[in-house]
């Protein structure tokens, strides 16, 4: 929706989030939001810091990939319990709607703490992917070599 943010349509204000995905705020847990409210059509885990988001065309991987969305997670930095730091898929239907989010790649985190946190994925011209990790210093390039 053109103009969206935060969930709101229209000039947000800045002292109104009424609504963040399916919390309501303090003080709006039973009264309608101040302005029209544009629904989070997906949702991720709180504090795991999706940052970095790519729709992929390629066929590399398997054709249950194509046109579904990779998700970098840079993970949390501040929770007693770790979440993130790893790559979701999000499935589509024929319409584009988001049906589940699975975990593709993982390792980043270890019981010892974080040796890496994503950010971002970009896709090669031969449907590989790269993906930037901002701790680690590094790019790593994940194929699939199996049967498609």
């Amino acid at each position: 929706v053109p103009g969206a943010l935060y969930g709101q349509r229209g000039k947000p204000h800045p002292l109104h989030p009424a609504v963040f995905g399916k919390v309501r705020s303090p003080g709006y847990e039973n009264k309608p939001p101040p302005m029209p409210i544009t629904p989070a059509v997906a949702e991720f885990q709180a504090h795991s810091a999706p940052l970095g988001l790519h729709l992929y065309r390629g066929k590399a991987f398997p054709e249950a990939y194509r046109n579904g969305a990779f998700v970098a997670r840079h993970g949390s930095w501040n929770r007693s319990t770790p979440v993130g730091y790893d790559i979701l898929f999000v499935r589509f239907d024929d319409k584009g709607n988001p049906l589940q989010q699975e975990t593709f790649a993982t390792g980043w985190l270890q019981e010892n703490g974080a040796w890496g946190r994503p950010v971002d994925i970009k896709e090669l011209p031969d449907g590989s992917l790269l993906v930037s990790d901002d701790f680690a210093g590094a790019i790593y390039r994940i194929t699939y070599t199996g049967r498609k």
